[in-house]
């Protein structure tokens, strides 16, 4: 079998990445759709994390094994696995109760401030050097947030909150990816996340069960988050393992495109001209710093060429 050029490898990485944010944008769709349909968030996550770990179970489990000849439960970090997964299951809960009240392409650009939030505390809690680029770009981000989310736009003042509360939680889980994927497969992480995040959701989900029955199509967009879920975390972590993480991640903002049009086919709602301003504003302050972080990596591994 032929190898694979470098160029060909960023190529399949960037097309892997883009297939996975369409697909995490149609399981933010069912999640809007469901929940504006009247199911409970911890239901919906309860159908999202129990199937996911199913398919998980009979397709990953299995092809990590047959690779690595370990259980995919082996983990060299067990009790970070546990707290990252229950991270998770807390920003699902709290992203479909923001996508209940704020339309799609608005909800998704307030996650994208999780980045900026990151750089912010990296120094204290990651121990990176504090840059000046940075700070523009968390400065910029903020900027462009505090436009999405201004008195009088498309956003009621509980969708602000909650979408903060939801960016917050995502930077914790990055923060969290972080250090778990210098120890661990990334594989192991992610059935982690879904396994957790199903035994949680299983013991709230009593509390919240809904008395209504899923008529034909409700059952098929139900399935869907389970399905949608596994593929595209898959095709997440495949974009990964063929390209940088600082090459792929000025394409993560692309995904404001899925969720805008998503959200005007399936919903009806278009950003206003202020508001895509300010998301315009939080793309490109974060493609802007993954840009010079890029440019940063590369240097600093040419220092270390010798001669």
């Amino acid at each position: 079998m032929p190898a694979v050029s470098p160029r060909a490898r960023i190529l399949l990485g960037v097309a892997f990445l883009v297939s996975a944010l369409w697909t995490l944008t149609l399981l933010d769709t069912a999640g809007k759709l469901l929940a504006l349909a009247g199911y409970h968030v911890v239901f919906i996550a309860w159908a999202r994390y129990t199937l996911n770990t199913l398919l998980m179970t009979v397709t990953i489990a299995p092809l990590y094994r047959r690779r690595t000849g370990k259980s995919i439960l082996k983990s060299t970090q067990p009790r970070l696995q546990i707290i990252r997964a229950v991270i998770l299951l807390s920003s699902t809960l709290i992203f479909f109760s923001v996508l209940k009240i704020v339309p799609l392409a608005e909800g998704t650009a307030m996650n994208f401030c999780a980045p900026l939030i990151v750089l912010a505390v990296s120094p204290w809690l990651l121990g990176e050097r504090s840059r000046p680029a940075r700070w523009i770009a968390v400065a910029v981000g903020f900027t462009g947030m505090l436009i999405v989310i201004r008195p009088g736009g498309a956003i009621v003042p509980l969708g602000v909150a909650l979408g903060i509360l939801s960016a917050a939680t995502f930077a914790a889980l990055a923060i969290m990816n972080r250090k778990l994927n210098q120890r661990d497969d990334p594989l192991v992480t992610l059935f982690y996340g879904g396994l957790i995040g199903m035994l949680g959701s299983s013991a709230l989900v009593p509390f919240f069960w809904s008395s209504h029955v899923p008529d034909l199509r409700e059952g098929l967009i139900l399935a869907s988050t389970g399905v949608t879920s596994t593929l595209g975390h898959f095709l997440l972590n495949s974009a990964y393992k063929h390209a940088e993480a600082s090459l792929l991640t000025p394409f993560v903002y692309l995904q404001v495109v899925s969720a805008t049009l998503m959200g005007w086919i399936v919903f009806g709602q278009l950003p206003d001209r202020m508001t895509f301003i300010g998301i315009a504003i939080i793309c490109t302050s974060g493609m802007a710093i993954a840009y010079v972080e890029h440019r940063r990596f590369h240097r600093l591994q040419l220092d270390k060429v010798p001669g």
